[in-house]
């Protein structure tokens, strides 16, 4: 049975990044050049991706990963994201890559759609329970030897917003350990090849970052 309370939450945090759009492209949609670790992990992934595998974005907010990924290589980059506003933006500003509206609990995608997938800050906003059957949905649309890269902020902390650059939100943002995090992609069948932590950028909030690389085993 659905639980209503986990699709009110949905519908807080889908409401919360519609109504901050503009203002998180302005602020973070660049957010990559500052970001050299970032950049290497993608690219990383990217030439361990089949050749002319598409490459998944979960959770692309306004796009700019997923502009990113289409730019440096993917040969089909598809973002995926809960907030229609930020699809909006994304299709505006990113024309060479494809966006959908979907949920990480439900992704619109077939299974073994993708080569390879990012999940960047995205899973910060699901609750505790909802982590293993989102990753489950990853590996689902994952291609055999697919690999997925998951980042987060690191920790046990739970941060509210009440009001987000201005704009009234009702959204958590929920800090996670990286070896509970690796345990449950481990139970959705992944094998985890890496993880690492690293400080903020001084552009960043000052959190600490968190990075694990899983692979979806070869059938």
């Amino acid at each position: 049975m659905t639980d209503p309370g986990n699709h009110g939450r949905r519908a807080a945090v889908r409401n919360s990044y519609d109504a901050v759009a503009e203002a998180y492209l302005d602020t973070i949609g660049g957010e990559l050049t500052h970001k050299p670790l970032d950049r290497a992990l993608l690219v990383a992934l990217l030439e361990q991706t089949a050749t002319g595998a598409p490459v998944a974005d979960l959770g692309c907010g306004p796009g700019h990963v997923t502009g990113w990924l289409a730019a440096h290589g993917a040969a089909r980059a598809v973002g995926i994201d809960l907030s229609p506003g930020m699809v909006a933006l994304a299709r505006r500003d990113h024309p060479e890559a494809e966006f959908r509206e979907g949920d990480l609990l439900r992704l619109p995608a077939a299974d073994g759609e993708f080569g390879a997938a990012v999940a960047l800050y995205s899973v910060i906003h699901l609750e505790p329970a909802e982590l293993a059957p989102a990753f489950a949905e990853a590996w689902r649309v994952l291609r055999p030897g697919g690999r997925l890269l998951v980042a987060f902020h690191a920790g046990t902390e739970v941060r509210h917003l009440d009001d987000w650059w201005g704009h009234p939100v009702d959204v958590d943002f929920r800090f996670l350990e990286p070896v509970p995090v690796a345990e449950l992609l481990r139970g959705a069948g992944f094998d985890v090849e890496a993880t690492l932590e690293r400080a903020h950028y001084p552009q960043e909030a000052q959190t600490t970052r968190a990075y694990v690389l899983a692979r979806r085993p070869e059938a």
